[in-house]
């Protein structure tokens, strides 16, 4: 166990940030997972930009990193492109 006031705080710190992270990603890979799911166009289009505005913001914090953010970010807008040509 820490001795040191700064190493407690800092033990607080880490556990409220790790749980926050956890929280926001999870709810991340729901909405990817609903994106996904989706089969029609304009309701897919719409929520790929706030998807993707989730995953940007996610990534500029550092919870997911930018190049997971970039990959499942085009992975999605090709599944929202497939679903004018279906």
């Amino acid at each position: 166990m820490a001795n040191h006031k700064s190493s407690i705080k800092r033990i607080r710190q880490t556990e409220s940030r790790r749980l926050r992270n956890r929280y926001y990603a999870k709810t991340a890979r729901n909405a990817v997972r609903r994106l996904r799911a989706m089969t029609d166009k304009t309701e897919a289009a719409a929520a790929y930009i706030k998807v993707s505005s989730l995953l940007d913001r996610l990534a500029g914090k550092g919870t997911i990193s930018k190049n997971k953010a970039a990959n499942l970010k085009s992975s999605l807008s090709r599944h929202v492109n497939k679903l004018n040509a279906a």
